[in-house]
C-alpha cells in the first residue's frame, strides 16, 4: 500500500503587491508593472506522533512571513546577464539597455533569481519556507513541498521540490 499525508494551505492572506518586469528568452523585457499575486502552499511528509503532518497553526505564519517580505516592493532579479543593478547612495540603480531605473532601497528587494517569472518566485518562496521551517520546527519531516503563485485569476505557476528524507 501507498499512502501520501499532506496539509494543503489556500489562504487570502498568502500575498503580496509586487511590481516587476520579465526578461524574455530573447532579451526583451515587459514593460514595469504590477500584481496582486496569491500564493498556495502544499507539504507531504510524515505523520508525527499526533498523527498530522504539521500544525497548521504553527506553519501558516512562516509561510505569511514569506509573502510578507515580497509585499510592496519592486522586486529584481540579481542574476541575470541583460540587468546592471547597482547599491547607491542615492538609491537602487537598474540598468537594462537604454533604460535606467532609479528606486529607493526601500521600496526593492532584489532576489537571488535569474528573472522575476512566477515560476521562479514559486522556487524562491519554497527555498524561504523551508529555511523558516528548519530554524521553527526542525522537527517536521516533509517530503515534498508544493508552492503556486497565481499572478491573476486562472494564471498561476507552480514549483515543487521532494526533498530527501532517508
Amino acid at each position: 500500500m501507498n499512502e501520501r499525508f499532506g496539509i494543503r494551505l489556500d489562504k487570502q492572506y498568502f500575498n503580496f503587491g509586487s511590481a516587476h518586469f520579465l526578461i524574455f528568452a530573447n532579451g526583451d523585457r515587459e514593460e514595469l508593472h504590477g500584481h496582486n499575486y496569491r500564493a498556495t502552499l502544499e507539504i507531504d511528509g510524515a505523520l508525527d506522533v499526533g498523527n498530522v503532518v504539521a500544525d497548521f497553526i504553527e506553519v501558516k505564519p512562516l509561510f505569511k512571513a514569506c509573502c510578507d517580505e515580497l509585499d510592496h516592493r519592486t522586486i529584481l532579479p540579481m542574476h541575470n546577464e541583460h540587468l546592471r543593478i547597482e547599491e547607491r547612495a542615492d538609491g537602487i540603480h537598474v540598468f537594462y539597455r537604454d533604460d535606467h531605473y532609479l528606486l529607493p532601497k526601500r521600496d526593492v528587494l532584489l532576489l537571488d533569481i535569474a528573472n522575476t517569472s512566477s515560476e521562479l518566485l514559486a522556487r524562491w518562496l519554497c527555498d524561504r519556507l523551508l529555511a523558516r521551517v528548519a530554524n521553527s520546527l526542525p522537527s517536521l519531516a516533509i517530503h515534498r513541498v508544493l508552492v503556486t503563485v497565481q499572478e491573476s485569476p486562472g494564471q498561476s505557476a507552480v514549483y515543487e521540490r521532494t526533498l530527501d528524507r532517508a
